[in-house]
């Protein structure tokens, strides 16, 4: 068996991706995008390219001269250092980091994709476009509907900047010529190139809704614990991590032992099913990726001697057993989710003081499971409050997503799957859209969005709270398409500020 990590990535939205050879096959682990490398490029036009453009092109507001796309970052080039400002950053169509290294390798060697999260399969187009690419590609059903709709938002956020840009006259940028790169700021190029250099090659040009219809064309859909054979000598299996709906960990089976490899993990969740312990224990080699939480883990495995018993006999295999059932139920019971509610009550609070104040807010999102939690959190804190204000989601997925949500109860935690049985929706979602108090939106130049928060001004309503679903960013905006969105949504605000006023 070999193991060779192309990326250690950067938590959930950039997942680990690595390259498993075992028993003549090689597996590749996740094939993710790195969407932080999207803060090199601007998002906006800055102030004096802004004005030279309008200047220049008064009639075409969304479209730029060559020379202004082409243009050398003459200005920003100095020798010595200083703090970066917008105009430090790239203007131009911006490109997609794949996986480091993973362009080095033959994918016609690759034998077998293995998706971990919807996270993990937003480079997969890029794989499956390439000549001599017939991997089998296995992800859990949940998972791959949330993937395929981030996908599609974001070729369709792509096709928005695009609309600015326009149409690329080459092939290869002009940002990416060398030397334009060597001028950049140490903090740019390091992200553009590697530490090492090596890293340009993987910059791609985004693919298009085509390339992730026939992306997921070529997905085998599993269930959590479904058996599958490949090549009559390796079974599959996927069983829950826990950190989100359809997110998954792997068993390998072969003739010469088995293998588990462990993704991002939450060993207690409040919305997606729990982290499957038992399904991992049996196998020769567990392979350790990463965790969501390792806080609680520490404290759990100090009071335990974990290591296996060296005599064979039954009373200590027996313990060792009950040891391991005891460390199970240990790890199950540790509220490792604490944290992330303790953050998602301080959001609602400032969400609270935000509103009391006269003022609206925006919340980028991208765990889509977060944004479950936080309507139904933030509605109630609304309502403890008196407060009656409306509540928008804006987003070209949210409407498949919540209604996906509902129908999805074997992905779900006990705690969710109860409701279902008690005839309660699994989230409360669906009868805050029915009360009117959550109103879902495609765009954020919606022509109803405009009309209806308007109109809740003039009848006085004077907040509105907004979670903007970004499949690029975390809870803080990070990236370049929440950038561009946000300052979308500033401009909006500002228009129904001046309407009130």
């Amino acid at each position: 068996m070999k193991f060779s990590c192309l990326s250690k990535g950067g938590g959930y939205h950039f997942p680990p991706c690595h390259i498993l050879n075992i028993c003549g096959f090689s597996i590749l682990l996740d094939c993710p995008l790195d969407l932080s490398a999207l803060t090199i490029f601007s998002p906006i036009p800055t102030s004096s390219k802004a004005s030279s453009f309008d200047e220049e092109n008064p009639s075409c507001p969304n479209r730029s001269e060559s020379s202004d796309l082409e243009e050398p970052m003459v200005r920003k080039r100095q020798k010595v250092e200083k703090p970066l400002d917008a105009d430090d950053l790239i203007y131009a169509e911006p490109w997609y980091k794949t996986v480091k290294n993973l362009h080095l390798w033959n994918v016609s060697f690759i034998d077998v994709v293995l998706i971990s999260s919807p996270t993990g399969m937003l480079g997969l187009p890029f794989l499956t476009r390439m000549k001599g690419f017939s991997a089998k590609i296995y992800v859990t059903e949940a998972a791959a509907r949330l993937g395929q709709l981030m996908m599609e938002d974001l070729v369709s956020m792509h096709l928005e900047i695009r609309q600015f840009f326009g149409p690329e006259e080459s092939s290869f940028p002009q940002w990416m010529k060398w030397e334009d790169l060597t001028l950049l700021p140490s903090s740019l190029k390091n992200v553009a190139l590697g530490k090492d250099g090596g890293e340009l090659g993987g910059w791609l040009s985004l693919y298009s809704a085509a390339d992730v219809k026939d992306c997921m064309q070529k997905v085998l859909r599993l269930k959590y614990a479904e058996e599958i054979c490949y090549n009559s000598t390796l079974i599959i299996k996927a069983f829950s991590s826990g950190l989100e709906i359809g997110s998954c960990n792997w068993t390998i089976n072969g003739p010469k032992g088995g293998v588990g490899f462990i993704s991002s993990s939450i060993f207690d969740s409040a919305h997606a099913m729990n982290f499957d312990y038992n399904a991992l224990r049996g196998n020769d080699i567990i392979i350790y990726s990463d965790f969501s939480f390792s806080d609680g883990t520490e404290d759990v495995e100090s009071g335990y001697d974990n290591s296996i018993p060296t005599t064979c006999n039954r009373s200590s295999l027996r313990n060792y057993e009950n040891d391991c059932q005891e460390l199970a139920k240990s790890l199950l019971n540790v509220d490792e989710g604490l944290e992330e509610r303790d953050k998602l009550a301080f959001i609602c609070s400032c969400v609270i003081d935000s509103v009391k104040a006269g003022g609206s807010v925006l919340i980028p999102i991208s765990r889509l499971g977060i944004v479950l939690l936080l309507l139904e959190q933030i509605s109630t804190s609304l309502d403890v409050s008196t407060l009656k204000v409306p509540m928008y989601i804006i987003s070209s997925l949210a409407e498949e997503f919540l209604a996906f949500s509902n129908i999805i109860p074997e992905w779900l935690c006990k705690q969710r799957q109860e409701k279902l049985f008690s005839g309660e929706p699994l989230f409360a979602h669906a009868k805050l859209v029915n009360e009117k108090k959550l109103h879902v939106f495609p765009a954020v130049h919606s022509p109803k969005l405009l009309n209806h928060a308007l109109f809740s001004l003039l009848t006085g309503v004077y907040g509105s709270v907004l979670l903007f679903i970004c499949s690029s960013v975390g809870l803080g905006i990070k990236t370049l398409y929440s950038f561009l969105r946000v300052d979308r949504m500033l401009i909006w605000l500002s228009c129904l500020s001046s309407q009130w006023k």
